[in-house]
This record gives structure tokens, sequence and C-alpha cells, in this order.
């Protein structure tokens, strides 16, 4: 069984398409984050398991699911339908195929679809995978929001963010930590429902915001 952590706000209209494709053996943990709408009732009917997030927060939402997951890998995605939970078992085959030791596969993003990935979100990405390539020496496009390793050398990260800097954090560290760090490219599809991050400027804004504190806090 692999768990599969989906930090959820306001995603009742993509849910139902996210969990039914959830394949054989992946156990759906959505962790809802404050929302209004009938996310969390929506996430129960279609039997995943359903955590709270005391705190609001994209990475408070990841690390409250990380908590709840009890498999030795676990997978992150986001809830909106713009990734396909069917491609879930390439992201473990390809961590399995690194071998030993700590390791962390990343999903990069292929935009399929209009809209799929607006030009500002694409900008954004691009600055913060260069400055993260400089800092950690890695050679990565993509900060990808689907992503595979195994749940206790997460933990062992320690990673402290609680907001949109999250994702950028887990790399910087894991990179720092010496992990074995690959990407898989993965199709990116136009989310459903209303986007709180990449689908505005302001909220491409905020990402950003975040992620360059983490770069900053992380080399003091």
């Amino acid at each position: 069984m692999v768990d599969v952590i989906l930090p959820c706000l306001n995603e009742a209209e993509a849910l139902p398409w996210v969990l039914t494709r959830m394949p054989e053996g992946f156990r759906p943990i959505v962790v809802d984050n404050a929302s209004t709408d009938d996310s969390a009732a929506i996430a129960s009917r279609h039997g995943a398991h359903v955590v709270e997030a005391s705190q609001r927060g994209f990475g408070a939402a990841c690390h409250a699911g990380l908590l709840a997951a009890a498999s030795d890998v676990v997978c992150v995605m986001d809830a909106d339908a713009s990734l396909d939970p069917g491609e879930l078992p390439r992201m473990v085959d390809a961590l399995a195929a690194l071998g030993e030791g700590p390791a962390l596969v990343l999903g990069r993003r292929r935009p399929s679809g209009r809209g799929a990935w607006p030009l500002h979100a694409r900008l954004g990405n691009s600055v913060l995978a260069r400055s993260l390539n400089r800092r950690a020496d890695t050679v990565l496009h993509d900060l990808g929001p689907m992503r595979a390793a195994h749940r206790t050398d997460l933990l062992a990260l320690k990673l402290s963010d609680r907001r949109f800097g999250y994702p950028l954090e887990m790399v910087l560290k894991a990179a720092e930590a010496g992990w074995r760090i690959t990407e898989l490219d993965v199709t990116y599809r136009p989310r459903r429902g209303r986007s709180k991050v990449t689908g505005t400027v302001g909220g491409t804004v905020r990402a950003v915001r975040d992620m360059r504190r983490v770069l900053t806090e992380v080399a003091r």
C-alpha cells in the first residue's frame, strides 16, 4: 500500500475525478485545509481517508498528511485534477529504481490542453528552479507537485515551512542531505475549479515569495 497525500482547499469539483482514478494499492489521504465547500464529505464518500489540517497553509496540509500516513513510500500530489493519479505507479517504480537510501522523485510537468500552465506560473517556476540549482547543485527543471519518497526520510528532513515554500524546502534540504533526486515527465492538465495559486498572478507571486524566503532562511 502507498499512501497518497492530497492537500485540499475547496476542490469539490475535482475530487471525484481524482479519487476514481486512484490506482489499486494507492490509498488517498485528503487533507482538508479549511475548505468552505463539500470537499471533505465528497472525499469521504469516494473512500478517501480524510484528515483535518488544524493550521492553514499548503505546507501545513502536506505535513498533516505525512503524519497521518502509515506506508513506507508516500506520494504527494495536487487534488485539483491537473495531475492524473494513474501516473503514480510510474513515480513509485522510479523511486524503487534509485535503490537503497533516501531519494526523491519529482514529476516534471508537461502541459496538455489550453490553459494548463499559465505563462506567469511557468516563469515563476523556472526562476525558482534556476535558483535552486545554483544553490543545491541540482539539475532540475520543475518543482513538481507530484512526488514520491520514503515517509521516514521525509520526516527526518524536519521541514518547517507551512506555506507555499514547503515544496522548495523539501527539495533543497533533500539535496543538501545528499539524497538522490530525479525527474519523471508527467502530464499536466487544466485544473478543475478555481485556482488558488498558479491560475492567478497574485497566487503565483505569493508562492514565489514564500519560496524565496525559504531559500534565504535555509541558507542561514
